[in-house]
């Protein structure tokens, strides 16, 4: 209850301020700056180092990384049959593709599943959805950000300069060990801001009267993360038969609503920031109601 009073307490305080006029246009950007150059990159270093592999535990991540290349397929056709401009395919491939599956997935897991199940959510989160921020979200916030034709060996050099990137190679050297309890508080005190800073920086942006224009992408990313993704995940498990708690924990972390960092990459490359925030906050909101839907249908 504390996590879900968090989330709708900093967007509301986000959206209130925006509407005083009390911080200055740019403050989303720099909440979002602070994010991927100190919040994320030691969230990353803080959990990774906490893993250890399986046969089992290789479940959610291979669910995950296939939840996602298939929804990355189906937002690429559908921004192509939709004739979305690039600047909103480019937001659509973020956040209608990366989820929320660790401070939306922890509680939301934990709340259906109990404690036990989180070691799934951490295999799903960090060996698929933050790699894939790391590298895919890059990937796509630097080409479709491109005014021009993208440099190969520059988008190569961006993606090994990206923060969390850089932490998550660091962070794969210290996997099963600890850092000292001074490090270690360190870290979870930075990574801890990454939520509130990041939902307030969605509540900053947050429109409730979409333009007519946005109606369109905005239902396309919700259709696709919200119903689409959950849809996936459990072929896949039908197709290979798997009915375990990993598989249960899989279906409902595909199920999460938009990635908050992912908005914020966005809004960093100028991929549609407005739409980028909707997206997310909206899709936060229904996403309670969706997960419940599919937990209901999975067990």
């Amino acid at each position: 209850m504390e996590n879900f009073a968090l989330i709708f307490s900093a967007i509301f305080i986000g959206y209130i301020l925006s509407k005083l006029d009390t911080f200055a246009k740019e403050t989303p950007l720099i909440l979002n700056q602070f994010i991927l150059y100190i919040s994320a990159p030691a969230l990353v270093l803080l959990k990774i180092p906490q893993l250890s592999f399986s046969i089992e535990t290789l479940i959610p991540v291979f669910i995950a990384w296939s939840v996602m290349s298939i929804s990355a397929m189906a937002v690429f056709y559908l921004s192509k049959l939709f004739s979305f401009t690039k600047e909103v395919t480019g937001s659509l491939m973020l956040v209608a593709v990366l989820g929320n599956t660790s401070y939306l997935g922890i509680p939301i897991v934990s709340a259906y599943f109990g404690e036990d199940a989180l070691g799934y959510v951490l295999m799903y989160d960090q060996l698929g959805s933050f790699i894939a921020l790391s590298t895919y979200g890059t990937f796509i916030s630097v080409y479709y950000s491109s005014t021009k034709e993208v440099d190969i060996r520059a988008l190569f050099l961006k993606i090994l300069y990206f923060p969390p990137f850089i932490a998550l190679i660091i962070a794969l050297f210290f996997m099963g060990t600890s850092f000292h309890p001074v490090i270690q508080s360190v870290l979870a005190s930075l990574a801890g801001t990454i939520i509130p800073l990041a939902l307030v920086a969605v509540g900053l942006q947050l429109r409730f009267r979409l333009p007519k224009e946005d109606i369109k992408p905005f239902g396309t990313a919700l259709g696709v993360k919200l119903i689409f993704a959950p849809l996936v995940a459990i072929f896949i498990c039908a197709l290979f038969e798997w009915n375990s708690e990993a598989a249960h924990v899989s279906i409902m972390e595909s199920s999460m609503a938009p990635m908050i960092t992912a908005a914020a990459v966005a809004s960093m490359a100028g991929l549609a920031p407005r739409l980028s925030s909707a997206i997310v906050g909206y899709g936060i909101l229904l996403s309670f109601a969706t997960t419940w839907i599919f937990y209901h249908l999975i067990v």
